[in-house]
């Protein structure tokens, strides 16, 4: 089965340091074709963990590259109106000629992502139908017809435009490992894309029962791409790359290293045990990742990813 591999763009990271500007970070989007990945990603947040904004810098990426995919890892597209935000991606997927792809999700219940929603006047409650109406209203507007819409948002005959280059507009990935979750992504997205927790038997179990729950809703599991996304700290000395994996997720998400290590995919040691690790994704059946690497030197971790990709085949 072959991997496409992706990187996560230090957006958080350089705003945590200090780093402003964007040159580096279109920069690093040219270098990810130049070696060879298959993609690059953007995470998102205004307030609750500062960085850049993922809709305009992908766009600037896109405008410099020609092959490699650009997605959102993830977006919380709840703290958008749905209609700007169609708007936006529409004119996104023109941009990248039909390279772009929207991740999505729901964000952490933890005070600092509840003061977000406060701030840009969105409740938080009620998350989950407010996510699935807004999507659902976007892709009515990508069609390019008139659109009437009577829920959360009013529309009539209302026509957006430009359309997609994507029929039906860009791909839409949803995370989550809980039933609920993976029912919503056997449903209504084009692929599933989690943080999850453990290693590739863990992502492999819940793809089984995503599988099974697109045959159940009607849908034919091939339609649904399988994704994850991932942490890896890579170093010939193990310790050190345990060491620099814990330093990484306490400075990140500002919680124990401990919790995080149960919450999400991440692993670190050298580069052939990270190898074995990504592969365990790979025989499971996950054919997209994209990896956020540890450390300072993007470059040289995008050219120890496309090495790795090689490794694994």
């Amino acid at each position: 089965m072959t991997l496409k591999l992706g990187y996560l763009l230090p957006t958080r990271q350089r705003v945590m340091e200090g780093k402003h500007d964007t040159d580096r970070i279109l920069e690093l989007g040219d270098f990810a074709e130049e070696v060879g990945l298959d993609s690059v990603w953007i995470g998102d947040s205004v307030i609750a963990k500062p960085r850049h904004d993922p809709i305009a810098l992908l766009a600037a990426i896109a405008a410099r590259t020609e092959r490699i995919a650009l997605g959102t890892a993830v977006l919380v597209p709840i703290l958008r109106n749905p209609v700007l935000l169609a708007h936006q991606l529409a004119t996104l997927d023109r941009i990248s000629r039909g390279r772009f792809i929207l991740g999505v999700g729901l964000a952490r219940d933890v005070p600092a992502i509840r003061a977000e929603f406060e701030a840009v006047g969105v409740p938080f409650e009620k998350r989950v139908g407010r996510m699935l109406e807004g999507l659902r209203l976007c892709r009515a507007l990508w069609t390019g017809e008139p659109v009437d819409w009577d829920g959360r948002w009013k529309l009539e005959g209302a026509t957006l435009a430009p359309e997609p280059v994507t029929p039906g507009g860009p791909k839409i990935w949803g995370g989550g490992g809980v039933p609920a979750a993976l029912r919503r992504c056997a449903r209504d997205f084009d692929g599933w894309f989690p943080s999850g927790r453990g290693g590739g038997a863990d992502w492999g179990a819940d793809w089984k029962t995503l599988r099974a729950y697109a045959g159940e809703a009607g849908r034919d599991p091939a339609e649904i791409a399988g994704a994850a996304y991932v942490t890896v700290a890579i170093d010939e000395d193990p310790g050190a790359a345990e060491a620099a994996l814990d330093s990484y997720l306490v400075r990140y998400y500002n919680l124990p290293a401990e919790r995080i290590r149960t919450e999400e995919y991440v692993f670190a040691g050298d580069r052939a045990s990270v190898a074995g690790w990504i592969a365990g994704f790979v025989e499971a059946g996950c054919t997209h990742l994209c990896v956020r690497v540890t450390g300072s030197d993007d470059a040289r971790q995008m050219e120890e990813l496309a090495a790795l990709r090689d490794r694994i085949g």
